[in-house]
């Protein structure tokens, strides 16, 4: 059973930093594409970055690009978003992802098969 497990968010002031971590059992990890997800209060969860793990390639949403940087160590079965310059409107709940790796859209929330539990990121103005 595949298992994702989010760590690392927290509170933290408009211009800060937060490094969201997400650990997985899983024994193809090294093969699949690994994500970040969030969801803020009513609204619907969003793509946020994306990670393969052949080869490395990342895709970030417009919104997050130059902020967030997506980053994997295939080693630990972990996979981080490291996320700088922080905004108020950056709120939610954050959610790793994984799935195999084929061509579908990222941005699908139901193309990825597998979801941690969640870590709550919250940024004051």
């Amino acid at each position: 059973q595949v298992q994702l497990v989010e760590s690392g968010g927290g509170l933290v002031h408009a211009g800060g930093s937060l490094r969201l971590s997400c650990a997985a059992s899983v024994c193809t990890f090294s093969r699949d594409v690994m994500g970040w997800f969030r969801q803020a209060p009513g609204k619907e969860r969003e793509f946020v970055a994306r990670i393969r793990g052949i080869g490395g390639s990342t895709y970030y949403t417009d919104s997050v690009k130059g902020r967030f940087t997506i980053s994997r160590d295939n080693a630990k079965n972990t996979v981080y978003l490291q996320m700088n310059s922080l905004k108020p409107e950056d709120t939610a709940v954050y959610y790793c992802a994984a799935r195999r790796d084929m061509i579908v859209a990222d941005w699908i929330v139901a193309n990825w098969d597998y979801w941690g539990q969640g870590t709550q990121v919250t940024v004051s103005s």
